[in-house]
């Protein structure tokens, strides 16, 4: 049996506007998201829940229609809808056009109607309908086949509104349903209803007379003021039930065999989700919806087998020969500039695969695997390399010859990207899942049974294998981008530099960070004091937005800030600007409170990073800022303030360690304005540069 799904795309989007924050969600280019991403995600709870076999979306061409031709003022008390939401409808209608699903507008008509057709026509030919609006008047669609979604609580949730549900609720059928509302009205149509008459009024009527028809002729007989009301306003409830009454013959072109689900689109879901920056979102659809066919091809077919350690000499020199490439994964641990390299598969140029146990080698295996890889003549291809160089300089290896790191490269395709997972990028790239497979003879990748070492083994030599492939496609990719020259002279060298920072540290004053978190513990708690002391001693939660808003809308009468989901904003920006108009000393201890709070937690987190040797060891990041900056985490050091007293304090705690001579301190300098005053050729802006001039001053003073 079929079962159809239509969605009312702008009632959807529209109700994920205003339910998801736009502060929130919007891309690095600063395109608001918060629409789309809502409706993708309930689309997909959809797709999910119902495993609809054809799916369609409705959306509104525009105001005018044949209702407004007929009733002016008809939806004319609604605001103007903001553009922040018009932007992002057709970025709904992309991600519908990766899944394959198709969307209908149609000029003079309004979503609904397009709905009631495409419900009614489906309904003729047995097919069960689901009908997802937030639009009352769909109830009147509602049949035994026919049933309504109707969103609440934004769009998280639905109530399914069968025949008997729309009778407990409203007090009549379905079918009668359109003659309640013409009386009770519609505010969001701007259609007026009878003045005293509400819906269970409304309902009682109808079922004594049986119908809008049968209350028009025995309206004398409606008694009290009710019934005066009634007659008084006949007309403009006939209008009303004209009005919205859902066309089903209305010209839409498609009808049920058109509408049946097909593959999605791979590359364009991909395209789309990645400048959308929905990977959480994509994840989801592809974890939780099921396409027509597989998103990948296959497995890896892989021709492995494990070494014992007296045959990783000769396998060595027979398979890893110079001025070809081959591919390695290792295994063991690494963090904080250690760890340890435990295993290793090699995928080799010729097709075959090895694992090899690095703690059980031989000397004459440790000498042969050492050679291969510190020779920078036998070339060699890894996934997210520096971790693994960690962890092979902890045993005593040097690596050379790398001539591609598999998540570099595609970050140099895509930097837009949010991440580089290798799972992620086989499947793209190679439309392949990253599992092996059997060869069409059964041969190929050894069955090692259950033992949970040699299978693990298995998925390392898949791994290299995939890695192997992935990167000579990527060397195409990225020579076709004009990245090649910036892989090999510039990203690939600095994973090594990165590698060595890591293992050596940053020395750090640990007695200063010791008194300096004492100090900034001290003035949180005298801010805090403070706080209660300018509200007559209230001992609130100075962390909490809840009591915030109580305190400074209700207790102090303060100006009220903008309105959020959970009520008026209480981030640092809104508390500025209230301490600006109002200079009350609450404001004042509280942002004292916050600045101290947030140094200290800075502070904390350092000291938690400090290892044993006195250093810091951080973990810096080459693909995380879509502008090529270098990033760092656990703990993040580009976020250790600067601009401030404080913050130097802070800064000043990081210092020459034994041994070396200097420590220095780099910082961007606006890559994104200097390629801006490049490209634009902007003389003030250049000059601006030349001279050092602050450029936050310098554009302000122009805007």
């Amino acid at each position: 049996m079929s079962r159809l799904l239509l969605l009312d795309g702008h009632s959807l989007a529209y109700r994920a506007f205003f339910a998801l924050p736009a502060e929130n969600f919007s891309t690095v280019t600063g395109q608001h998201t918060n629409a789309v991403y809502g409706f993708t995600s309930m689309l997909i709870n959809m797709l999910r829940d119902e495993q609809p076999t054809h799916v369609v979306v409705a959306f509104d061409k525009s105001r005018q229609t044949f209702r407004t031709e007929q009733y002016s003022e008809y939806k004319a008390g609604r605001a103007r809808t903001p553009d922040e939401f018009s932007g992002q409808l057709p970025l709904v209608k992309e991600v519908l056009d990766a899944l394959r699903i198709t969307h209908v507008e149609l000029e003079g008509y309004e979503a609904d109607d397009i709905i009631a057709t495409i419900a009614t026509d489906a309904d003729a030919q047995g097919a069960e309908v689901l009908i997802c609006s937030g639009d009352r008047d769909t109830f009147q669609l509602v049949s035994d086949n026919v049933t309504i979604l109707y969103p609440v609580r934004g769009v998280s949730e639905v109530w399914r509104m069968g025949p008997s549900q729309v009778e407990e609720k409203y007090g009549v059928p379905p079918t009668r349903y359109s003659d309640l509302a013409a009386m009770v009205g519609e505010t969001s149509d701007n259609l007026p209803g009878v003045p005293g008459v509400g819906p269970k009024t409304a309902a009682k009527w109808i079922t004594q007379f049986g119908d809008l028809e049968g209350i028009v002729a025995g309206v004398d007989q409606i008694k009290g003021k009710a019934g005066d009301s009634l007659r008084e306003h006949l007309d403009q409830v006939l209008r009303n039930r004209r009005l919205n009454q859902l066309v089903k013959d209305a010209p839409v072109g498609v009808g049920l065999a058109d509408l049946e689900r097909h593959q999605w689109a791979r590359e364009e879901v991909h395209e789309v989700f990645d400048r959308l920056e929905f990977r959480v979102l994509r994840d989801r659809l592809f974890a939780e919806v099921e396409a027509s066919e597989p998103e990948a091809e296959s497995g890896f077919e892989v021709d492995g087998s494990v070494l014992e350690p007296a045959q990783v000499p000769d396998w060595v020199a027979e398979h890893l020969p110079a001025g070809e490439r081959a591919a390695l994964s290792v295994t063991g641990t690494w963090t904080r500039g250690t760890g340890d390299a435990t295993g290793l598969a090699i995928a080799s140029p010729d097709g075959s695969a090895v694992w090899v146990d690095l703690t059980t080698l031989t000397p004459e295996g440790e000498t042969s695997v050492g050679s291969w890889l510190e020779d920078p003549a036998r070339l060699k291809a890894m996934h997210d390399a520096k971790g693994p160089i960690e962890a092979l300089t902890a045993r005593g290896f040097t690596l050379a010859g790398l001539t591609s790191d598999t998540q570099l490269a595609a970050y140099l395709v895509k930097p837009d990207q949010r991440t580089y997972h290798l799972d992620d990028l086989v499947l793209r790239h190679l439309k392949r899942e990253l599992s092996a497979t059997s060869s069409a003879d059964g041969q190929g990748m050894l069955d090692f049974g259950g033992d949970a070492d040699e299978k693990a083994a298995q998925q390392e030599m898949v791994r290299a294998t995939a890695v192997r492939d992935l990167a000579d496609v990527l060397d195409e990719q990225v020579a076709a981008t004009g990245g090649a020259e910036l892989l090999a002279e510039v990203e690939l060298p600095l994973v090594d530099v990165l590698a060595r920072m890591e293992r050596t540290g940053i020395a750090v004053d640990v007695t200063g960070l010791d008194e300096l978190e004492k100090d900034f513990a001290a003035k949180v708690a005298a801010a805090q004091q403070d706080a209660w002391d300018a509200i007559g001693g209230d001992k609130i939660n100075l962390g909490s937005p809840k009591q915030l808003q109580e305190v400074l809308f209700g207790t102090l009468g303060m100006p009220k800030t903008k309105k959020t989901k959970t009520g008026y904003t209480t981030d640092a920006d809104a508390l500025n600007d209230l301490f600006a108009k109002t200079e009350h000393p609450f404001l004042e201890a509280l942002l004292r409170h916050r600045d101290a709070a947030r140094l200290r937690v800075t502070v904390e987190g350092l000291q938690k990073s400090v290892a044993d040797d006195g250093r810091i060891h951080t973990t810096y990041l080459q693909t995380i800022a879509a502008t090529g900056r270098l990033s760092s985490t656990e703990p993040n050091l580009q976020n250790v303030p600067i601009r401030t007293e404080e913050g130097r304090r802070i800064r000043e705690l990081f210092v020459v360690g034994d041994g070396y001579e200097a420590l220095m301190s780099a910082d961007y300098s606006q890559i994104e304005m200097r390629v801006m005053a490049h490209l634009s050729g902007d003389e003030g802006l250049i000059e601006a540069f030349r001279t050092g001039e602050d450029l936050h001053k310098y554009v302000g003073s122009k805007v």
